[in-house]
């Protein structure tokens, strides 16, 4: 399997100076649970409704990202980023009809303040600063979550069998999408290198933890739920 070269780079440095808040997002207890199959099922569902909800505003951050880059190869990475979140969703309101969700409820449901924060952050980095602060606040989600489902996928405790959870964690381990990731990683080295990243590094760091804490915020959002 291809796996994403999360310890390289600019990434690698950011992802290591977050330090404990990183390794509090990859190894959450919503993600414990999920993996042994015992996450209550009304974690998952609130967890499955504000993650769509997410990701409309994660396709706008994007979007955003397209407009402040420079050169064509740069924008055709962020175009394809987008229009695989724009593809997603059509995806993940089936997946959610699964879990007895429909479009019409989730559309209908609240966005959660852990949701709001969150995406509202990530929107307001990138209107305050420019590609590199926006790719920052980025890619915790972006690589985070290609990181716990290859994590996942390799650990043997992890529970397939009977695991209601399974289809989702198999998700991560799809050539196209890690390969995204991978373009994404590069996107972000290819920035860093044009936009100094370098003599930013403390600010990039304070972005990308801040935004690993968000997304710790956000499991606990659903694991509430419970």
């Amino acid at each position: 399997m291809f796996t994403p070269l999360f310890d390289n780079g600019l990434y690698g440095r950011l992802r290591q100076q977050a330090g404990t808040d990183w390794q509090d997002y990859v190894a959450h207890p919503f993600i414990r649970q999920l993996a042994a199959g015992t996450l209550p099922e009304s974690a998952f569902r609130r967890y499955l409704t504000q993650d769509y909800l997410f990701l409309i505003h994660f396709a706008r951050a994007y979007a955003l990202l397209v407009s402040k880059l420079r050169t064509l190869p740069e924008m055709r990475a962020a175009t394809a980023s987008l229009n695989a979140i724009v593809a997603e969703l059509p995806l993940h309101l089936a997946y959610c009809a699964d879990w007895g969700l429909g479009e019409p409820e989730i559309a209908a449901e609240p966005e959660a303040a852990e949701t709001l924060n969150y995406t509202r952050y990530v929107l307001d980095i990138g209107h305050s600063g420019d590609a590199l602060d926006l790719l920052a606040a980025l890619m915790p989600c972006v690589a985070g979550y290609a990181e716990i489902g290859l994590r996942l996928l390799e650990d043997p405790e992890t529970v397939m069998e009977g695991n209601p959870y399974a289809s989702w964690i198999r998700n991560y381990g799809d050539k196209n999408y890690l390969a995204g990731v991978q373009a994404a990683l590069d996107l972000l080295e290819s920035v860093g290198h044009q936009r100094g990243a370098e003599s930013r590094f403390a600010e990039l760091a304070e972005i990308f933890t801040t935004a690993t804490r968000l997304e710790s915020a956000f499991w606990q959002m659903g694991l509430n739920a419970s």
